[in-house]
């Protein structure tokens, strides 16, 4: 039961941090990416909106991009706090991820680019792993280790199943609005959990 423990209380990948400056110039970034998309982040108006100088905002990052960047990081990270590392169960896991999608499909921000900029949302989060990729999958390789030791999921190397299980949440959140005319919001989470258990199940 210790080991246990001490696998569910062991640390996520590094959080990310941010003073009460940088704070405010992601605020002003999630506000033009909800009513702009990331087309109108520009530093002009990330400067002018936040109340800060331009050199300010280059002191912390080196371009427009690199705000965006940094404010849908920022975003993942708020989803990710919101749930547990005690040990878990793969039923706690199946759970977990359905919640996220949830999160992640209805967040003001990542529900705007995967609404109307899909593009854009392949490009800041599918072209490559970056650092929000990498956060959820520190989460997510935390959890399965737990429920490992539990016996309730399969034996494996933990990181490889988490990469394999965000490649198949992610693709469903992705998916979502395309196939919603042709199967119902209960029978997409209905699939996909069954997909996820599946995979997890010893």
């Amino acid at each position: 039961m210790e080991e246990r423990q001490a696998i569910a209380e062991a640390p996520l990948a590094e959080q990310p941090h941010w003073d009460a400056t940088q704070s405010r110039i992601l605020d002003a970034a999630d506000e033009l990416i909800s009513r702009r998309g990331v087309h109108g982040v520009t530093i002009a108006e990330l400067a002018r909106r936040a109340g800060h100088s331009r050199p300010t905002i280059y002191r912390s990052w080196s371009d427009a991009d690199d705000v965006v960047r940094a404010a849908l990081l920022r975003r993942v990270a708020g989803i990710v706090s919101q749930f547990p590392t005690e040990p878990f169960t793969r039923t706690d896991l199946v759970d977990d991820v359905l919640r996220f999608s949830v999160l992640f499909r209805t967040d003001e921000v990542y529900g705007r680019l995967l609404a109307d900029e899909p593009e854009v949302f392949t490009r800041y989060t599918l072209q490559r792993v970056g650092s929000s990729q990498r956060l959820i999958l520190s989460w997510l390789a935390a959890a399965i280790r737990a429920a490992q030791q539990g016996g309730t999921v399969r034996t494996g190397d933990a990181d490889a199943i988490a990469v394999m299980l965000l490649l198949i949440a992610q693709s469903a959140v992705l998916s979502h609005g395309t196939v919603s005319e042709l199967i119902s919001e209960e029978s997409w989470e209905r699939e996909l959990r069954a997909a996820l258990d599946g995979l997890l199940r010893p």
